[in-house]
């Protein structure tokens, strides 16, 4: 059985040495510009020096090109998609077909791992993608673990699939954050984007509150519970699962080396003695649920069907 790659997401490259310490074998990075939600802002002299201190490791370093790319960014790929192979970047994220044409013209050596974050719902697709030239494809939020079973199982390329961390539940290009504040007569700095991420959409009937923030992608409402799926990794490493990701967004990297730390031994211990895994599954959860933020419920998503947000 093998063991599948431990990718998470720093917000600095202070991070990045914290993070592979604790069990991260693959980093997700990039700039705002190019890439949708990311933990934290990577410009180019940040790239290069987390690809120094990755590979120094042993890890990876994909870069997110994951926004939706109007014509007017169009001229402005070729250059960055070079800067990423130069900079010996391992992998970059893509959802828009625009950077796989250009990466096959300026970078056909680049990997590539499709994400459109909704799409990705069956074997059909991700194998559409490999043929077109991407080496992975990063499942839906939305399915459940009988699909990302079934889909590894039929799957040419390979598969990744987020395991803990917030869910983007809605994306407009439009400032929505920016015109409601105007609306209301009141002043809001969407410059600098809202760095700090304090707003959120109230619903008192569910007790449950919705991050949501703008960029210069437009706004984002997050989901308003964590998925966390420590104790049910049996059925993704028994199927070849190639990568487990670790979303970082909104949360401090204390956070997120402890859940990593954490996420490293159930996958060892599963790999080395399934029966210890089950054993120790109960205290996985309170580790986490020690330092889970007051206001996020853990819950398991939609693997099993059971959210709705």
């Amino acid at each position: 059985m093998k063991k599948p790659e431990l990718l998470v997401t720093p917000k600095k490259v202070e991070d990045i040495s914290r993070l592979i310490k604790a069990g991260a074998t693959a980093i997700l990075i990039g700039e705002e510009k190019y890439g949708l939600r990311l933990a934290g802002e990577f410009n180019r002299d940040d790239i290069k020096e987390a690809v120094k201190i990755a590979h120094d490791f042993g890890a990876k370093v994909y870069v997110a090109m994951n926004a939706l790319f109007h014509n007017d960014k169009l001229e402005l790929l070729p250059d960055y998609i070079s800067f990423l192979s130069e900079s010996n970047v391992d992998a970059i994220v893509f959802g828009d077909p625009a950077v796989l044409m250009v990466a096959r013209e300026v970078a056909p050596e680049m990997k590539l791992h499709w994400n459109t974050e909704t799409t990705a719902t069956n074997y059909f697709t991700a194998n559409y993608w490999k043929e077109k030239g991407a080496k992975r494809a990063v499942m839906a939020r939305e399915i459940n673990m009988d699909s990302i079973v079934e889909t590894k199982e039929n799957a040419d390329g390979e598969i990744e699939v987020q395991v803990h961390g917030m869910t983007c539940m809605f994306q407009s290009k439009r400032t929505l954050i920016g015109n409601y504040m105007e609306f209301q007569g009141k002043d809001l700095k969407v410059e600098g984007r809202s760095k700090d991420r304090t707003l959120f959409l109230h619903d008192p009937e569910r007790d449950a509150k919705y991050p949501i923030f703008e960029d210069e992608n437009g706004t984002h409402i997050m989901s308003p519970n964590d998925i966390c799926i420590i104790d049910e990794l049996e059925d993704m490493l028994d199927a070849g699962v190639d990568s487990f990701k670790i979303d970082g967004v909104l949360k401090s990297v204390e956070y997120i080396e402890k859940v990593t730390a954490l996420y490293k031994d159930a996958i060892d211990l599963y790999l080395e003695d399934p029966d210890a895994y089950q054993d120790k599954k109960y205290y996985y959860i309170q580790e986490i649920e020690k330092i889970q933020p007051m206001n996020r419920k853990l819950d398991t998503g939609f693997f099993f069907k059971e959210t709705v947000y």
